[in-house]
């Protein structure tokens, strides 16, 4: 299977593309199989799986999985892969949230199912696991101008995200959950008031900064609607549904109120768990969680003063369809904005940490150049290498916010690896901040934190392959103001020549010196003799 999840190629580019996207939650793996139509971009949804597998329910001790938990979730990934390639699936997308990322032995146990099944799953963060629920989300409702508020409980984690549909204003991710809170409290049977009112308290203590953060950032005259996505929202509107005796083919679109949440949740903590089990509308596997999640579900509502909530079945999973439609060109229209949501991301921590844009420009600038020339002999080692690379140069310089001494570049690695970039994996995350590491200074060695973290061969392979033409790029940007009008790069068996073409009346004896000074740290990296030459601007200006 190749880096971008695609399962086998496809030799002409049909109308509908079938891809199916994979959620590994803390609850359930849920997989969505989705026919793409490439020419009205839009996409409908095939099926839909949802398998139980509890990673939640963590070692005691140590916090990571368990062996048992794991089994239980590479069967269920094994049936969902052979699902998708008998429906004709030719590209499988896959995140893992709350439950993978917080254990010790995460990334061990992704590492396990790309070697045992051939599945590549992406580590998301939660800004980035609220980002792909509101794409979802959009996908499914007209926001009609107006605000939405959507709420997402989940088994480890609560998203909640305040957004139009023009983009997010608001994305936070809040370590509350449905099965944390049983794990954590031994929630199991009846509640009394008094455990109820504690449990409560814990959840608005949680909610409460992300619910600041809302209020800030909405007018005066605005009033959001409030939307629920995935499980607890709607097992609480299924029991909602049949106790106001409808009984509706989809629970998408039902509204309910506060005053039903509450007056449902006050019979909900009175029953054990078998009773729950009885209630008609009601997964046995959910009779459990229930109460945490409903607890959540009302205490939210209440602290956001929503007097009602409308349901909606697309979440996080169809929010990878449409991210993966948006790196394939496929979106128009209302996700526009969202489409350059890596370069925005990038530009936003630029400016956050008083990047030179100018400066970082010019060396992307180049870089791209270089890239361009080399891209026949580059091994397809990186999902979007050329933007990770584009995405390096812009913030290269970045650990100068700290410091400007000469280990700025370490501090480059620190801030971009802890910062926040919307729209890439976690797998594109280390590289991009690898490559900010290594464009300076010693190249990668074994010791050093910045390669110990690139998760394999694969990912190590892309830096060593990038970082030079990063390196090469920034020994070109010697001062504030561009003396290089023009770079050309001739590339032989054995060398590569850099030509520079300065601007008329400009000297670049400064940049030649600095990129001989860099060459015994390039060459190895390009596999060939560097050279540098220097094209007259007298023959520029004579043809103009």
């Amino acid at each position: 299977m190749a880096s971008d999840g695609t399962l086998k190629a496809v030799p002409t580019v049909p109308q509908e593309v079938r891809v199916a996207a994979i959620d590994i939650g803390t609850n359930s793996i849920h997989m969505v199989l989705a026919a793409v139509d490439q020419q009205l971009r839009s996409f409908s949804v095939l099926l839909t799986e949802k398998t139980s597998v509890r990673l939640g329910e963590r070692d005691p001790e140590t916090g990571d999985l368990t062996s048992q938990a794991m089994e239980r979730a590479m069967e269920a990934l094994r049936r969902y892969r052979q699902l998708a390639e008998s429906h004709g699936a030719q590209a499988v997308v896959g995140v893992a949230t709350s439950a993978v990322r917080e254990a010790g032995n995460g990334r061990e146990f992704l590492a396990l199912i790309e070697g045992k099944l051939g599945l590549q799953v992406d580590l998301v963060n939660g800004r980035e696991e609220a980002r792909l629920i509101y794409l979802g989300v959009l996908s499914a409702m007209d926001f009609a101008g107006a605000p939405h508020l959507i709420l997402d409980i989940g088994g480890g984690s609560t998203e909640l995200i305040l957004a139009d549909s023009h983009d997010t204003r608001s994305l936070s991710s809040l370590r509350v959950g449905a099965v944390r809170l049983v794990r954590d409290f031994g929630v199991h049977g009846p509640l009394t008031a008094e455990r109820v009112q504690f449990l409560k308290t814990f959840i608005q203590g949680m909610l409460e900064p992300a619910v600041g953060k809302v209020q800030q950032r909405l007018a005066m005259d605005e009033s959001p609607v409030l939307v629920g996505t995935s499980g607890t929202a709607m097992a609480v509107g299924s029991l909602l549904a049949l106790r106001l005796g409808t009984t509706p083919q989809s629970l998408n679109g039902l509204r309910f109120g506060l005053g039903q949440v509450q007056e449902l949740m006050r019979e909900l903590v009175t029953l054990e768990v078998e009773q729950r089990r009885q209630l008609p509308g009601l997964s046995e596997r959910r009779a459990d969680i229930i109460v945490t999640g409903g607890l959540i579900l009302e205490t939210a509502m209440e602290r956001l003063n929503a007097r009602e909530m409308v349901l909606c079945k697309r979440a996080l999973r169809e929010g990878l369809i449409v991210n993966w439609m948006l790196r394939h060109n496929l979106i128009v229209d209302r996700f526009s904005y969202q489409s350059n949501i890596r370069q925005r991301t990038i530009l936003h921590q630029a400016r956050k940490y008083g990047v030179d844009s100018g400066r970082a420009e010019r060396v992307a600038r180049h870089a791209l150049t270089l890239f361009d020339a080399c891209r026949p002999e580059l091994e397809p080692v990186a999902i979007e290498a050329r933007e990770l690379l584009w995405g390096a140069a812009m913030l290269h310089a970045c650990g100068r916010h700290i410091s400007s001494v000469g280990g700025y570049h370490k501090h480059s690695w620190y801030l971009v690896r802890h910062c926040t970039l919307l729209g890439y994996s976690e797998a594109e995350h280390l590289v991009l901040a690898a490559l900010a590491r290594y464009h300076r200074r010693s190249p990668p060695k074994k010791r050093h934190e910045a390669w110990l973290s690139l998760q394999d061969a694969g990912q190590q392979r892309c830096v060593q392959q990038l970082s030079p033409l990063l390196r090469i790029a920034v020994a070109l940007d010697c001062r504030p103001q561009a003396v290089i009008k023009n770079l050309d790069v001739v590339l032989t068996a054995r060398t590569m020549t850099v030509q520079l073409t300065p601007f008329p009346g400009a000297n670049v004896s400064l940049e030649c010196w600095s990129l001989d000074n860099c060459r015994a740290e390039i060459e190895p990296g390009l596999g060939r003799t560097l050279s540098v030459e220097v094209v007259e601007a007298l023959a520029t200006a004579a043809s103009g």
